[in-house]
């Protein structure tokens, strides 16, 4: 098979020609579509749509006509970015990677495509999930090795934007499907607070759970998509932090970083090392002693909230489910009630105890594997999840930070996670990071 080329472009860069005039939209959207004709086959980030340059041509013209005057123009415009097909679009269907009649699944736009598109942004197209989000993968294929996963759920967002299609791209992550796919494909990945971006318009996985999330090709590009997209962005608030302040690492000791596998955590220690040789002080604090019990609660709340999104599709048209995604429902059904509320009212007690051992500590950002290795070979399964399960289970802000490769050359990322809420600091203090590993 023909070897993709892996050029991940610059959101801020991009985003700053176009509203300069150079390119056009128009020039700028066929550009982009003779990309995809060329560059897609080999990898299937997005979901095939025919008429695709036709419709981007005229809502580039469209945009135009609406902003004449470089000094006027949105701080996206013309970018064309990349949406999970779980997220609805006004004028593009929503299949979420199933069988199911797209008439369905409709819906009204979400809320982050009605954010990007005031923004100025072109939606490129649908980008390929693993069904319903779920565990079922998708077609896409990692462009760095096209015989590997390129990660799951938000394959063809992470895909697409490594392959340099699209610099910015919409994921969704309910366990792993940011902070995974974005490491298996050598971008930065950015899992906000849980609730910062609002999920109005994505069919639904767990609610307790869901989190909308972006892929970019660096932190730069991060901060300015969630400027734009989360909820109440303070640009200037680093929470305490000054600009020149050097965050302290937590290093979470223990049964959760024994998941990662042993060539992943001698990287881990490696990037540790060069951090510290950075200037950057790391601190190893015991934090997930129950670890096995942490993963049994954030599986009885996925399954359980999992079934009841289905509820209605699933009697309707439960043959149509692949087994995978059958599967997860059918256990969801059956447990009760009253086990995801304890699982709730637990989440909220291990939130208090990891806030305390964060101040206790002194920490400003913990670091863990954004998964347990390199990209696993084979499209028959998304990766393994684990490393990101804790985070997500207590909706903490997140980001995946490219962080040098395996023997064979498959990317690794570093997984720096912060307070909840304080995303701005997160994103600020971890540029001084993305500095040194960049060296790597």
């Amino acid at each position: 098979m023909e070897q993709p080329v892996v050029r991940p472009r610059s959101l801020t860069r991009e985003a700053a020609e176009l509203r300069s005039g150079v390119p056009g939209p128009s020039e700028h959207v066929d550009r982009f579509c003779a990309l995809v004709e060329r560059v897609d086959p080999l990898i299937h980030a997005f979901v095939p749509e025919p008429g695709r340059h036709g419709r981007l041509r005229a809502q580039a013209r469209a945009l135009a006509a609406r902003h004449p005057e470089p000094a006027g123009r949105p701080p996206l415009y013309g970018v064309a970015v990349g949406v999970k097909d779980i997220v609805h679009v006004d004028g593009l269907p929503t299949h979420a990677g199933s069988a199911l009649p797209p008439g369905v699944l409709a819906g009204p736009q979400a809320v982050v495509v009605d954010r990007l598109r005031a923004a100025g942004a072109l939606v490129a197209g649908k980008t390929v999930t693993a069904e319903f989000a779920a565990s079922a993968p998708g077609p896409t294929r990692n462009p760095h090795h096209p015989g590997h996963t390129p990660g799951g759920s938000s394959s063809g967002s992470a895909a697409a934007v490594a392959a340099g299609l699209v610099p910015l791209a919409i994921g969704t992550q309910t366990v792993g499907s940011v902070i995974r796919p974005a490491a298996y494909c050598g971008v930065v990945g950015f899992r906000p607070t849980y609730g910062r971006i609002p999920t109005a318009g994505v069919i639904p996985n767990a609610p307790s759970l869901d989190t909308l999330g972006v892929f970019t090709a660096d932190l730069a590009g991060a901060a300015l998509a969630a400027s734009l997209l989360c909820d109440d962005w303070r640009g200037d608030d680093r929470r305490g932090a000054a600009a020149g302040d050097r965050p302290v690492l937590g290093v979470p000791d223990g049964t959760y970083l024994e998941r990662a596998e042993p060539s992943a955590l001698r990287a881990f220690e490696e990037w540790l090392e060069r951090l510290e040789q950075a200037g950057l002080a790391a601190r190893r604090v015991p934090l997930f002693p129950d670890f096995a019990e942490i993963t049994r609660q954030l599986q009885t709340i996925n399954r359980f909230e999992l079934a009841r999104s289905h509820a209605d599709w699933f009697a309707r048209f439960g043959g149509l489910y692949r087994p995978e995604t059958a599967a997860g429902i059918r256990v969801g059904q059956s447990v009760a009630a009253e086990d995801r509320a304890a699982a709730l009212q637990a989440r909220e007690r291990l939130r208090e105890r990891v806030a305390g051992a964060t101040a206790g500590a002194g920490v400003d950002l913990w670091l863990a594997p954004s998964a347990t290795g390199g990209a696993p070979e084979g499209l028959h399964s998304t990766g393994d999840a684990v490393m990101s399960l804790p985070w997500s289970y207590l909706g903490l802000p997140a980001v995946s930070l490219p962080a040098g490769r395996t023997a064979d050359g498959l990317p690794l990322g570093l997984q720096v996670v912060g307070v909840a809420g304080a995303d701005e600091r997160l994103l600020s203090q971890a540029a001084h990071l993305e500095r040194a590993l960049k060296a790597l």
